[in-house]
């Protein structure tokens, strides 16, 4: 059973428990041994009576439970209290007024940053990024939680850094990376079992509890997620708050274990509860499961009611992940009887899964996990740097000694045999150092290697993500039709087994194509990152230059259909075979080119009349040297930036557009041909780069 997603919960207590160790001064800020013996008292005596309030309001419908806390905002009476109790309704506001929920998580964070609540700005994220993910947005949700994980773990605040695990798993168990969100799971709750005695640590262990086993259950590990959903089903039996969240999910654990009839009953028992506490979140999750297993009976009208149910749920609080499992659902039990309806759920389904996963989605969230990935290569490498600077002073250190040992004994000249062998014991420590230091490079370089395969890896299966879902849809298709084309059979209603033929023939040239198109996608990937074999072969560089152009220009044409230019080449035919390695050179071509495109794209959003783009290439033979210039009638560029587009990590794009590394590693692999890279260019005019490469 898939499609299901994490549970989460409006932590009221948790908030003001930062406030408490606020005002103990967990953080640097003695406040509360400022304060004298007789108001410490009638702190604690406020604490202990706001901490009651907060556990009767766990119990609480959502609205009463967002009321009392805007009740609490009011009567706040410092700015710390005033961060928590915005950051904790940001948090409840999250379930059903995503606009609401970013307001108060905004205001939150300005306050804490001008008050200088590291805490308090670290659940202010939280909030914030909780905001987002049920909206739909999980590259700004995963981006907020690295954040606030890199605070956390810059200042040493464990229970923060939990929080912020939790969190940064939710947002992979909303992308179905179950095995991901375990791992961040695992990691909260190791740290939670260690801060048992704090304050605030027990509310999260059940969180990380549900969390843990619902997607080991949905990681097809029962054993494990019966381990972690069991335990708390028994020891929550009286909490009126948590039960019926290890009732819902421990229900579905007992579907999928076989005891269907047991599950079905303890999820209608949780539906009614959050109906009682009119929980329009829990409600659609709860619905959306029990649909899903009525559908593994094939009871459709149960399927059909309690989708509808999760769905209109969904859509009334904008829970973008369950309208579109809801959708789905109900896309395919229509599908054998009802065309028009399946069409209209279809279209919902496809509408909330490009909002959720589109191309614009998935280069946010790629742009995100490479940022949090440079950042902790560059921890590594500070770490490393910092290592490698005391193996430095270390050196130092001996060798001043081992200059002293050598001045005593110069002078004395009555241990010279001594001395000469400290000498030599020094010189192999030096060269022993000397060879870490090599090796501790090396292992950087691999390191930064092995990062970049990585997000190559992950650049592929983005890209055929999209084809395979049209495979796999259109397969499940078929397997309908022919269960429809078996029956009609029996029947003998030929007409309609010709028209339900006739469909699974063109389902299947449909899966034919895509199957295809998938194909297509991974070979040119694959043969655009292949390693160069670093071995130089003489080469038409016209036909090179020629097919990287076509390859530029069809990509180029995939993305954007409304795209055209006017294509221009001069190629010297007296040219003859260059020796080069063509891998490395069909680069920086490629990169020359996309280039040159995006300027005239760019120009032409500008000046949509009257514009025609451009793009010229051109080879001539200069003797002892072949000259490839490509020219376009762009933007061109300021001269102010000239000299520094040869510099790694420069760029003119827009941020998320461009890395800066194109040009930069194309000016190397030229200088390593013994070659030259050169651009002229006027602003407003266009741009043209020259290539030099020695014929001999």
């Amino acid at each position: 059973m898939t499609g299901n997603r994490k549970y989460k919960f409006i932590p009221n207590r948790i908030h003001f428990i930062f406030l408490i160790n606020r005002l103990k001064g967990s953080s640097g800020n003695n406040l509360y041994n400022s304060i004298t013996d007789s108001n410490k008292l009638m702190i604690k005596i406020f604490v202990a009576t706001f901490l009651s309030a907060f556990i009767c309001l766990a119990a609480l419908p959502q609205q009463k439970r967002i009321d009392s806390i805007r009740h609490q905002l009011t009567i706040a009476k410092d700015d710390t209290s005033r961060v928590l109790v915005m950051a904790n309704l940001s948090f409840a506001y999250s379930f059903n007024n995503s606009d609401s929920g970013s307001m108060y998580a905004n205001k939150a964070i300005e306050l804490a940053k001008r008050i200088h609540f590291s805490k308090g700005e670290i659940r202010a994220i939280f909030s914030k990024s909780a905001t987002l993910e049920t909206k739909g947005d999980m590259p700004g949700a995963l981006e907020l939680g690295f954040n606030g994980l890199e605070m956390a773990q810059k200042q040493n605040l464990p229970l923060e850094t939990s929080i912020s695990l939790t969190q940064i798993g939710n947002v992979f168990y909303d992308l179905n990376d179950y095995a991901k969100a375990i791992s961040f799971y695992q990691r909260a709750f190791t740290i939670n079992k260690g801060i048992q005695e704090q304050p605030g640590a027990a509310f999260w262990n059940w969180q990380t509890e549900v969390n843990l086993g619902t997607a080991f259950m949905l990681n097809h590990q029962l054993d494990s997620s019966l381990a972690h959903l069991q335990k708390a089903f028994i020891e929550t039996s009286h909490n009126n708050y948590w039960h019926p969240v290890f009732l819902m999910f421990f229900g579905q654990l007992q579907f999928e274990t076989g005891k269907q009839d047991t599950g079905l009953t303890y999820l209608r028992e949780s539906i009614k509860i959050f109906e009682n506490n009119n929980d329009s979140y829990s409600i659609s999750d709860a619905c959306r499961i029990i649909a899903t297993c009525f559908k593994e009976k094939n009871e459709i009208d149960s399927t059909v009611y309690y989708a509808k149910k999760a769905l209109f749920k969904a859509q009334s609080i904008n829970y973008k992940t369950s309208i579109l499992d809801a959708s789905k659902l109900l896309a395919e039990a229509y599908e054998p009887k009802d065309v028009k309806q399946a069409l209209y759920f279809r279209k919902v389904f496809d509408t909330t899964n490009n909002i959720l996963y589109g191309p614009g989605k998935v280069k946010s969230l790629q742009k995100t996990l490479s940022d949090e990935q440079d950042r902790q290569r560059k921890t590594e490498a500070e770490r490393i740097a910092y290592q490698n600077q005391i193996r430095q002073y270390s050196l130092m250190g001996g060798l001043v000694v081992f200059i002293l040992i050598g001045y005593i004994l110069y002078r004395n000249n009555l241990q010279k045999k001594n001395a000469n062998i400290l000498l030599q014991q020094q010189k192999q420590k030096v060269e022993s150092t000397l060879q870490e230091l090599k090796s501790t490079q090396y292992q950087l370089i691999q390191s930064e290697k092995m990062a970049s395969l990585g997000e190559l890896t992950a650049g592929i299966a983005h890209e055929i993500q999209n084809p395979l879902n049209f495979v796999n849809n259109f397969s499940e298709v078929n397997k309908e039709l022919i269960t429809e084309l078996k029956h009609e059979v029996k029947n003998k209603n030929y007409d309609e087994v010709e028209l339900i033929a006739n469909n699974i023939e063109s389902n299947e040239t449909k899966i034919n194509h895509h199957g295809k198109r998938a194909d297509a996608i991974v070979k040119a990937m694959l043969q655009h990152s292949r390693s160069s074999t670093g071995v130089k072969e003489p080469t038409d560089i016209n036909a090179l230059a020629n097919e990287y152009l076509r390859l530029s220009y069809h990509g180029l044409r995939a993305k954007d259909k409304s795209f055209d230019a006017t294509l221009n080449n001069d190629f010297d035919a007296s040219i003859s075979k260059v020796n080069i390695i063509p891998q490395d050179i069909g680069r920086v071509l490629l990169n020359l080119y996309n280039n040159a495109f995006y300027a005239i794209s760019e120009k032409k959003k500008q000046q949509p009349k009257g514009y025609e783009p451009r793009v010229s290439v051109s080879t001539k033979n200069m003797n002892d040297k072949v000259e490839i210039r490509v020219n376009d009638n762009g933007n061109g560029m300021p001269q102010k930036v000239v000299d520094k587009i040869f510099q790694p990590f420069f760029t003119t794009k827009p941020t998320g557009q461009g890395t800066g590394l194109g040009l930069s590693l194309s000016y190397d692999i030229i200088k390593a041909h013994g070659g030259e890279i050169k651009v002229k260019t006027k602003e407003n005019q266009g741009s043209e780069f020259i290539v030099e490469l020695p014929l001999r």
